[in-house]
């Protein structure tokens, strides 16, 4: 009897011991957390040791804001334990990154740790978990971009007696088909792209008339200013205007079925980049393994799909740097990229522009060569190459700032301007510097053309959601000229080379993000891989009534009219009308929904409504739908739209007279 009872006692010792099992987060499967970039176990973001407030941890995991992960516990869980922080290696400036980590349980916040900054202690979590079915990990980029938001769960693990199971949210994207509301375009010529060109006194003119419609076309131009010529096959303009002024000029195109024509103002002055860019940039979709041949490609494709519809710039992200400078002090390019003048006059040739990429500081982001102490050298040598464009991206010169000050962060830009006007060339500059010290207040004083008002952004609707919604303030800034970026569009396929994958926003959310972008003149840089554009993408890149509200010469600014689950934004043209995009935003926190929410969600429409006094409209008012390109009727008093989950409706208002 003694022998059974010491057996039952074993028995049950070790029976209620296996029921309760450790499960540590860096063991879980991290291609699930949807972040920023990919999550790392027992390591940072950055690839170093876990590090918060000078103390290192063995394990863990290192992510970066926005973050979100999302486990099913089958309400086995007993018990969460971790402690949370902002890596030390996210910068070696402490000013930025600043995160929240926060903890949610079946719909309801469970935990929350407060804005957490570089150097503050880890915060310990110890979390009963006993009958929670979903558990959701979240980090946020504190409401301020995610510039440096290196965030770690350090020692995370739960305790349970079953299973703990990571949740594919990447359902989501084909609940819903995509859709192409795009008209295709006429066969007859249509004149299309801005109605206004800025090139200062006595540099290279060179602009393409961007024209849909059967080929061949052919071009001609009323009242062309002394010193531009014109091919009357290409469309392409080039040459030089000495004398300042405004010069108004009417383009023409015709096709034997038939002809267009339109008012086209060219003005030779001071500024330049009188419209936000429109173009394509290398970075999300090949990274450091772009190459000359690659450029040349991207080109070939935008010429034959897009350049019709006002996309003219072909951008060089980092990578194309040697590894050393010569002899000269030149930074030529690497084997990659063997003859940048042979290059630029290639892309040149097909009536396209042509980007490149540095930084203020000794390095790049990715540990290239910079341009520090070498701008004025490196401003002449983009010159003679044929650059048009220079994206100036701060990186590593954060470690050369004496403080934290507004004027140190106008230091590096101002510059590299100084540089840029002694050149026989207009080449826009672009000032990647995230935001820092609110520079859509000084960008334009610097002498930039277009400046970053964000973190980067990625292919989820929390990343679109933070970068796009988030530019009512700053609207009021821009102007001719002067525009803010909340970067790149992240539609298509993205990726770096081989691990190139389909976008992870849902149609709706691509309706979205062109139509927020346009609405506010951001600049329209494609960062997908051209080569293989959809029906889909390619519809979303050729609506030439949609890309003409971020085109309008007027470049008013957006107006943000917030609702109950969504936003109003407006924006008046230079025509008298208003464009106006409905946007059914939802809710923050939808990290819990299941599969089944998702899909009803994604079902759902929200319905809303605009009274006309909002505008300052009286009367009666025609409205059109710029996406499908469809009058739809004589409207009075207010206009009401049923918009779909995280879509838009983008409509013209036109007041009658």
């Amino acid at each position: 009897m003694r022998h059974f009872i010491i057996l039952f006692i074993l028995t049950v010792t070790f029976v209620h011991a296996t029921a309760r099992k450790i499960v540590w987060l860096d063991e879980l499967d991290l291609t699930y957390m949807e972040a920023f970039g990919p999550s790392q176990a027992n390591q940072s973001y950055s690839g170093k040791p876990l590090c918060v407030a000078g103390k290192t941890y063995e394990r863990g995991v290192g992510t970066h804001a926005e973050s979100r992960f999302l486990l099913d516990l089958d309400r086995k869980a007993l018990n969460f334990s971790a402690f949370v922080g902002l890596d030390d290696h996210s910068s070696t400036n402490p000013k930025y990154g600043s995160v929240e980590f926060i903890l949610f349980g079946d719909k309801k916040i469970l935990w929350q740790s407060g804005v957490m900054h570089k150097g503050d202690p880890a915060k310990k979590i110890d979390l009963d978990l006993k009958g929670i079915k979903l558990l959701g990990l979240m980090v946020t980029d504190a409401k301020n971009n995610n510039a440096y938001d290196h965030a770690d769960w350090l020692e995370a693990k739960i305790e349970t007696t079953g299973k703990v199971e990571p949740v594919d949210r990447r359902f989501i994207k084909p609940l819903v088909s995509p859709y192409i509301l795009t008209p295709k375009p006429s066969d007859q010529p249509r004149i299309n792209g801005p109605k206004v060109f800025g090139v200062r006194p006595g540099k290279p003119f060179l602009y393409t008339i961007p024209a849909t419609g059967v080929k061949p076309i052919r071009f001609s131009i009323a009242n062309l200013p002394e010193g531009l010529t014109l091919d009357p096959n290409t469309g392409q303009i080039q040459g030089v205007i000495s004398k300042p002024g405004i010069y108004n000029v009417v383009l023409a195109a015709i096709n034997h079925l038939g002809s267009a024509s339109q008012d086209f103002r060219i003005e030779v002055g001071d500024q330049i980049c009188l419209t936000p860019p429109m173009g394509w940039n290398s970075w999300n979709c090949w990274g450091g393994e772009i190459s000359a041949q690659k450029v040349k490609d991207a080109a070939r494709f935008m010429k034959e799909k897009l350049a019709g519809h006002g996309w003219t710039y072909i951008n060089i992200d980092d990578g194309w740097e040697a590894e050393t400078r010569d002899s000269c002090g030149i930074l030529n390019g690497n084997e990659k990229f063997p003859d940048f003048k042979e290059l630029c006059d290639d892309v040149h040739s097909l009536g396209l522009k042509v980007g490149i990429y540095s930084s203020p500081g000794p390095t790049t982001c990715v540990g290239h060569l910079g341009s520090y102490q070498h701008e004025a050298l490196d401003a002449r040598t983009w010159a003679e190459w044929g650059i048009d464009y220079l994206k100036y991206d701060r990186c590593s010169y954060q470690w050369l700032e004496a403080n934290k000050s507004t004027e140190e962060s106008q230091k590096p830009y101002r510059l590299m301007r100084e540089a840029l006007n002694q050149v026989n060339r207009d080449i826009v500059y672009s000032l990647c510097q995230y935001g820092i010290n609110e520079v859509w207040k000084w960008g334009g004083e610097v002498g930039g053309n277009l400046w970053r008002t964000t973190g980067d952004i990625g292919d989820t609707w929390f990343s679109l959601n933070r970068n796009g919604f988030s530019q009512a303030p700053y609207c009021r800034y821009i102007k001719p000229g002067n525009w803010n970026d909340p970067d790149m569009l992240i539609i298509g396929k993205l990726g770096w080379s081989s691990n190139i994958r389909n976008t992870r926003l849902t149609p709706d959310e691509q309706y979205t993000h062109i139509s927020l972008w346009c609405l506010q003149s951001a600049p329209l840089l494609i960062g997908c891989d051209l080569s293989q554009l959809d029906d889909f993408t390619l519809s979303l890149l050729t609506n030439d009534e949609v890309l003409a509200v971020d085109q309008d010469p007027a470049a008013k600014p957006a107006v943000r009219i917030e609702t109950d689950g969504g936003d109003i934004w407006y924006k008046p043209l230079e025509d008298g009308s208003i464009a106006v995009g409905f946007f059914y935003k939802g809710f923050d926190y939808d990290i819990l929904w299941t599969k089944k929410e998702m899909k009803e969600k994604c079902q759902q429409k929200l319905n809303m409504s605009l009274v006309m006094k909002e505008l300052h409209v009286k009367g009666k008012f025609r409205v059109r739908d710029l996406w499908r390109q469809q009058d739809m009727g004589v409207f009075e008093k207010k206009y009401e739209a049923e918009v779909p989950y995280h879509g838009v409706v983008f409509v013209k208002i036109t007041p009658e007279k």
